[in-house]
């Protein structure tokens, strides 16, 4: 999760409005450069893809035990963060990564930011697969080809680190990201580019999708240069950039089930975060390779199903249902000064007590009582669900979430953001003590409007 938001002008837009400020260069850590929090120096290390091979993985973990607090952090673009650094590790942290392939460009490092679909290839999907039930293309060489051109195109070093490209196979998931630079493959060998929150895409032809990523991040910084604009994503500047002209197909940003998938394993973790003898459980259950995802947990191409009892007694999640679904939370006290409160220790008290609400709501505490379709009850998580110390509310999931914000005096619980494409707004806000939490945030991830 992101130390610091994104900077505002305060009355930029109005007197009751803030807009970000891009009058200085952003802030977002790196491996290199690292962040001073309160816990100790933060390095994050960028992940194209979420792709480690288990070699690679083990040099994390003996990093976060050398250099670190012993822990590793998934953030939500499938990177990883070490925690509780020294300040003078640096050199020291640089030199493990570059060892095993992790820091192919000092230059470029912050600028890798690539997510894609973290099981795409492992469920066979042919050119013919229904929409939304599978991926078209195994999009690990896309991944792969746009993190060697992007390291080696000088202008991209321009791009900020918050910048953010996403390769979707079609099934929607990660395309549902709101990503800067979104690429989409569809059936019969279409693609189909999306730039910012644009409704609309651009048509790619099959052979240039790297290309058009690329040409398309070159775009928004000439138009930048051009313009005397200053900004960090393509939808602060929408009006500079060409409109796409074929509807997006819809998008499901579903995250991978964990347990046993067609072709590996998928396993969740409490808050992303995992120690270093869990890190090393995951090495031993895979068959080679880790897959990082956006929501905090570890696909394994190629594991064996026998291997998730050592999984589940190591801490992992295994199985679906759970009120941990889709649950995240930002650092909190003590790794943050700026939060009101231990965000993650009361909302993991919240979410080992979020047994299911009963339907009679929560009149009470001020909540609709809308409900979200019966397979998303079924599924027993609903509405993603966010924790946040400060207004700042850091690394909060997209599109439409559980907004649970620390006051001093308890959390106030809404439903904030709205689908890709639709106006965002805020509903439904409530005011509760930590004891009336678990039922205050189980019942507003039912929440429909």
């Amino acid at each position: 999760m992101p130390p610091t938001p994104d900077a505002t002008a305060p009355g930029a837009a109005g007197p009751d409005r803030e807009v970000p400020d891009r009058g200085r260069a952003d802030a977002c850590p790196g491996a290199l450069r690292l962040h001073a929090a309160d816990d100790g120096a933060l390095a994050r290390i960028r992940l194209p893809g979420g792709l480690l091979t288990d070699r690679q993985a083990l040099a994390l973990a003996e990093a976060a035990e050398a250099l670190g607090d012993g822990e590793l952090e998934i953030t939500s673009r499938g990177n990883v963060q070490l925690r509780g650094l020294a300040p003078h590790c640096a050199s020291g942290l640089a030199d493990r990564l570059r060892a095993v392939g992790l820091l192919p460009s000092d230059t470029h490092e912050r600028v890798r930011n690539i997510v894609a679909s973290p099981t795409a290839g492992l469920d066979a999907a042919g050119p013919d697969a229904a929409d939304g039930a599978a991926g078209h293309v195994d999009v690990q060489a896309w991944v792969r080809e746009l993190d060697a051109r992007l390291c080696a195109s000088d202008w991209a070093a321009g791009l900020s680190g918050k910048f953010l490209f996403a390769l979707d196979d079609g099934r929607g998931d990660v395309a549902a990201l709101d990503a800067d630079v979104t690429l989409i493959a569809g059936p019969d060998g279409t693609r189909l580019l999306r730039l910012g929150r644009d409704g609309r895409g651009h048509p790619v032809a099959a052979g240039r999708e790297i290309t058009a990523v690329l040409d398309a991040a070159r775009s928004f910084l000439a138009a930048l240069r051009a313009n005397g604009r200053e900004a960090w994503h393509p939808r602060e500047v929408s009006d500079l950039l060409p409109p796409g002209s074929v509807p997006l197909p819809a998008v499901s940003g579903t995250a991978p089930a964990v347990g046993a998938l067609p072709g590996g394993l998928s396993v969740g973790l409490r808050f992303g975060r995992a120690d270093a003898g869990q890190w090393r459980a995951l090495v031993a259950a895979s068959a080679g390779e880790l897959r990082l995802t956006p929501w905090r947990g570890v696909v394994l191409p190629g594991a064996l199903a026998e291997r998730l009892p050592a999984l589940a007694e190591a801490g992992f999640r295994t199985e679906p249902g759970s009120p941990w679904e889709r649950a995240t939370a930002c650092t909190g006290l003590p790794g943050c000064a700026k939060s009101l409160a231990d965000v993650r220790a009361d909302a993991a008290r919240a979410l080992d007590a979020g047994a299911p609400p009963s339907g009679a709501g929560l009149s009470g505490v001020g909540l609709s009582s809308a409900r979200l379709s019966g397979a998303d009850v079924a599924e027993g998580s609903g509405l993603p669900v966010h924790w946040s110390g400060c207004e700042r509310r850091c690394g909060h999931p997209a599109g439409r979430w559980v907004d649970v914000l620390a006051t001093g005096r308890g959390y106030r619980v809404a439903v904030n953001g709205a689908a890709v494409g639709a106006t965002a707004a805020a509903v439904a806000a409530a005011d509760v003590t930590n004891e009336e939490m678990a039922e205050a945030v189980a019942e507003a991830r039912r929440t429909t409007k």
